[in-house]
């Protein structure tokens, strides 16, 4: 007799814009009962050593923007299917916000196609948590009443007249995944005359003891930025609320230069009771 196996679940997680203390309750309960975590790059260590029991499997399934190694998202949606087919609890834990410039939609479609049981678990996004501890309000009376989110990767993202929009607008706004096209992005807002009272931040690995925070203004940036390279990830916050950091600055880094977040060398590992094993490797 034809038995059909029992399908386990996939637990979408956030894990938080860095600092580990930031991890929800909810995500920390998942990681303690989960018998597979496949995580991001951008996940704190201290998360993973911290809550998921010796006995789970920890495959790392980073990805890394145009550059090094990197796991291919058909390899991600495979390896959860085998996983939760195999009836485990499978939670798969993403850096920030699951719902903010991730591959989301991706493994959602393909959970449902093979009929996976699933559950969203939201995480502090980066603007959140990169705002908080550079004292940045992304609204404020007088300054912002409401925030944009955005990404620019490739000119061809942004219409001529939408950065019309963006460099007249009073929103805050907030980009992901752009400190490398910013000489481009701040040129764009200047030629569509951005203000000369808006400012930028940029918020180098926020929340985690290596973070720094640059901020000058727009008219200004070619002179104090321009051409300065960012360690990942660094989100950018543009409007008038970026003034109010000098006042509202409260957390201190380390001061050092240096990657809280690993940049991926090698391929990527399955982690069995801690002892690395070569596993799955691609480019994305």
């Amino acid at each position: 007799m034809n038995t059909v196996p029992h399908k386990g679940k996939v637990i979408l997680a956030g894990a938080g814009p860095g600092d580990p203390d930031l991890v929800t309750v909810k995500t920390a309960n998942y990681l303690q009962q989960a018998d597979v975590v496949l995580t991001d790059r951008l996940v704190s260590k201290v998360i993973l050593q911290r809550y998921v029991r010796p006995s789970a499997e920890i495959i790392e399934v980073g990805k890394q923007c145009r550059r090094g190694v990197s796991t291919p998202q058909e390899m991600i949606n495979e390896l959860l299917v085998r996983y939760a087919s195999e009836g485990k609890l499978v939670v798969r834990l993403k850096g920030g916000d699951v719902s903010f410039f991730s591959n989301v939609l991706d493994e959602l479609e393909v959970l449902v196609a093979n009929q996976i049981q699933y559950e969203i678990v939201p995480g502090v996004t980066a603007a959140s948590g990169a705002a908080a501890y550079a004292g940045i309000p992304l609204t404020a009376r007088g300054h912002a009443t409401a925030v944009r989110f955005l990404t620019y990767y490739k000119s061809t993202v942004v219409s001529d007249a939408y950065w019309k929009e963006l460099a007249d607008t009073n929103d805050t706004l907030v980009f992901y995944m752009s400190s490398e096209t910013l000489d481009g992005l701040v040129n764009k807002l200047i030629e569509h005359k951005i203000s000369p009272d808006k400012q930028l931040a940029v918020i180098e690995q926020a929340t985690t003891t290596y973070q720094q925070v640059y901020v000058s203004n727009i008219y200004e940036y070619a002179r104090t930025l321009k051409g300065q390279e960012f360690l990942s990830p660094s989100l950018i916050i543009i409007g008038k609320v970026v003034a109010l950091q000098e006042s509202f600055n409260w957390f201190t880094g380390s001061g050092l230069k240096e990657y809280y977040f690993k940049p991926l060398t090698s391929a990527v590992k399955s982690i069995v009771n801690n002892e690395p094993e070569q596993r799955y490797a691609g480019r994305a």
